[in-house]
């Protein structure tokens, strides 16, 4: 009797999937988490990613209905699918947490962020500061002879490619707010 050439790997020929239904593939995922405004909620929500040795890439969070006492916490984290399907069913099992949706996945968001920067210069590099914040529609917040604030907002890598631009011409300190994002429609 012949062996069987069946290939590594599920085809319409076989019964069995062979392939591996997991992925090492790192994704970027914003996850906005609906929270009771109380003591001690936004240390739980992160314990469980520093115990679990999750990484968060940007942090926001506020208070969204004061007469409910409710917060949104918008988290941007990095990993691989099952990663961010184990942190969110992690997260929802968290009593004080009402909500949690993944923004990357269930569809078009709105995501910005603000940054402040510093711009130390004289001269020509004052005057290129000044025209490529104008470009970058950043606003001149504080001004005197030697610097600039410059503020701008917009998506992470708009804030990320100003601040590429600012460091050879002065660039002294950066403070940024972290990702703020809602999804698109009516939902």
């Amino acid at each position: 009797m012949a062996a069987l050439k069946i290939k590594k790997g599920s085809t319409k020929h076989s019964a069995y999937n062979l392939r591996p239904n997991f992925s090492d593939v790192q994704e970027t995922h914003t996850l906005a988490v609906l929270v009771d405004n109380e003591p001690g909620v936004l240390a739980r929500v992160i314990g469980l990613f520093s115990g679990r040795g999750y990484n968060i890439e940007s942090l926001t969070v506020a208070e969204v209905d004061h007469l409910g006492h409710m917060s949104r916490i918008t988290i941007v984290t990095k990993g691989t699918p099952q990663v961010i399907e184990q942190i969110k069913a992690q997260l929802g099992r968290i009593v004080p947490v009402h909500e949690v949706h993944d923004l990357t996945v269930e569809g078009a968001a709105v995501e910005r962020e603000l940054g402040l920067f510093k711009v130390s210069g004289v001269g020509d590099k004052r005057i290129e500061a000044l025209r490529l914040a104008e470009i970058f529609r950043a606003n001149v917040v504080d001004s005197t002879l030697e610097s600039f604030v410059f503020e701008i907002t917009g998506a992470p890598e708009k804030i990320d490619a100003f601040a590429e631009l600012m460091r050879p011409l002065g660039l002294v300190e950066v403070a940024r707010t972290g990702v703020a994002a809602l999804s698109r429609g009516a939902q």
